[in-house]
């Protein structure tokens, strides 16, 4: 029988939907759901200490992201990615994003830098306090946000697919090694390729960030 995992607690300021859904994101992408599991929206109301409904229209909300998909009469389960999965999403941003930020290099502002700093700064700050749904967040906000600058937007929406169906690899892993701190110290040195307007380096940074595990 699937086991219950430890989820956050719902803040009572936010809606119910909301506050389940980000609970629920949260377990998915730190590992406590397990990819394959099965999950009845009454049996995590009564865990959340709520009726089924908004626990249900919170669960249709994953299963509009991509991270649950529905059992007819059993549940919800979580969507499972693969190795193969994963090594085929890194090749395609490996593909798209370093020569995409090569390009936007020249396109970003001066005065756009700090914000673009501020940004990998909360990316950073995320990953040191082992907050796996605020770096998810966080590093798909910098990345989007960066990619903007090439001015091509099916481009960006195409990464921001790819970068949601990442989220359901488990990170937890990455904490314990103190890789992910590492990978997110990067985002900073991109910046500072970016304010000096060193292209080739930003790209060449871009594939090193891209390409760890």
């Amino acid at each position: 029988m699937t086991s219950t995992p430890t989820f956050a607690a719902i803040p009572k300021r936010e809606g119910l939907r909301v506050s389940v859904a980000r609970a629920l994101r949260t377990a998915i992408v730190s590992g406590e759901m397990e990819p394959g599991a099965v999950y009845s929206a009454p049996s995590l109301g009564q865990h959340f200490g709520i009726s089924a409904t908004p626990v249900r229209e919170a669960l249709l909300d994953l299963v509009g992201e991509g991270l649950m998909s529905a059992v007819p009469n059993k549940g919800f389960r979580v969507a499972e990615v693969s190795e193969q999965d994963l090594d085929e999403i890194t090749d395609l941003r490996l593909l798209l994003e370093p020569p995409a930020v090569r390009r936007a290099i020249a396109s970003i502002p001066g005065r756009d830098v700090p914000v673009l700093r501020r940004l990998a700064q909360e990316v950073a700050d995320r990953a040191s306090a082992g907050d796996l749904i605020a770096y998810n967040e966080g590093d798909r906000r910098f990345h989007l946000r960066l990619l903007d600058y090439a001015g091509n937007q099916r481009l960006v929406d195409l990464i921001a697919r790819l970068c949601d169906q990442t989220r359901l690899a488990s990170l937890a892993p990455l904490i314990e090694q103190g890789a992910l701190v590492a990978a997110a110290t990067e985002h900073l040195e991109l910046v500072d390729l970016i304010e000096a307007g060193d292209d080739v380096a930003a790209e060449a940074l871009m594939e090193r960030h891209l390409a760890h595990p």
